[in-house]
């Protein structure tokens, strides 16, 4: 047995590392990061989509109350006997509608007064800087209280409005500086002698060029929203007649879940802030490499600095 042992691995060593072996180590961790996060955010998704139209009513009320998980309840009741898992099934899907349309928002004003305006030049592109420079200076969050606290019934279209004005300067400015960047780089000079018409060059020559960095802003702005809106529903000051992670906390911390020991009715919506932040964060943290080579070279070094030999 021993011999064959010996001949065996002697054979796979000359034979060199299995398939698999190899493609593991072909397999950078920008990729391992990037297909976490895709699948954990893929998870939240199909669960925010789905959710909702599998359980009940989240706001019936049962004469059950602070009943732990089981007895029919998958995550337990509320201090009124709600369901738990339907509530966290509808704050799912509120809380991705405010990411999304953040995003969408976000995507929209920071390319417009970034990227149009740097491509542009001239009057515009002063403008533009100095509107951007403006909301930039203006403090988020004040500013998002104060909106929030004079509107007495808060839609969840309202507070994303409100979350995505104060947090688009940061990506227009990011977007103008690399858009500064790749303007006057030779194939777009070579474009604007060879006549090309100015909106080609914009869409054809430079927005390819920006599609990384756009989608990471994006994705940015949505942890930014996720959080933002957190934030405000603890306060008391997010999405009135709404179910959010953030309202989901918000109920939590009035019906006293912490000191009662009611870890079912709090736990959730905070870990699936945490997950969610953390897949998009990979995502994002993957993204900058792509767009940064020498963020893969430093991620590389650091891997084979270590690796232990056998």
């Amino acid at each position: 047995m021993t011999v064959t042992t010996e001949g065996a691995a002697q054979t796979a060593a000359a034979d060199g590392p299995s398939p698999a072996t190899q493609t593991r180590r072909r397999l950078p961790p920008m990729t391992l990061k990037l297909a976490v996060g895709l699948t954990l955010t893929g998870l939240i998704v199909l669960f925010g989509v789905l959710g909702p139209l599998l359980v009940g009513n989240p706001s019936t009320v049962r004469d059950i109350g602070l009943t732990g998980p089981g007895h029919g309840f998958i995550l337990g009741t509320t201090q009124s006997g709600q369901d738990v898992f339907a509530q966290l099934a509808y704050a799912t899907r509120g809380s991705l509608i405010i990411g999304v349309v953040v995003g969408a928002i976000t995507l929209l004003l920071s390319s417009f007064f970034g990227v149009v305006g740097a491509f542009v030049g001239g009057w515009a592109d002063e403008a533009f800087s100095l509107f951007t420079n403006i909301m930039l200076v203006i403090p988020g969050l004040p500013l998002v209280i104060v909106i929030s606290s004079y509107v007495p019934n808060k839609s969840i279209w309202l507070v994303a409005a409100v979350l995505a004005i104060t947090s688009w300067a940061g990506s227009a400015r990011v977007l103008r500086g690399f858009t500064l960047s790749v303007r006057s780089r030779d194939y777009v000079l070579a474009a604007r002698i060879g006549g090309e018409k100015r909106w080609r060059i914009l869409a054809v020559e430079i927005l390819p060029n920006l599609i990384p960095l756009l989608a990471s802003q994006v994705v940015f702005a949505v942890i930014f929203a996720i959080l933002g809106e957190a934030g405000l529903s603890f306060l008391g000051l997010g999405a009135s007649g709404s179910f959010t992670w953030g309202t989901m906390l918000f109920y939590a911390q009035n019906g006293l879940a912490l000191r009662l020991g009611a870890w079912w009715w709090f736990a959730p919506p905070g870990l699936a802030i945490a997950l969610f932040g953390a897949a998009l964060s990979l995502i994002n943290f993957s993204i900058d490499e792509i767009i940064n080579p020498k963020l893969r070279s430093q991620t590389r070094a650091e891997r084979n600095k270590w690796s232990v030999k056998a």
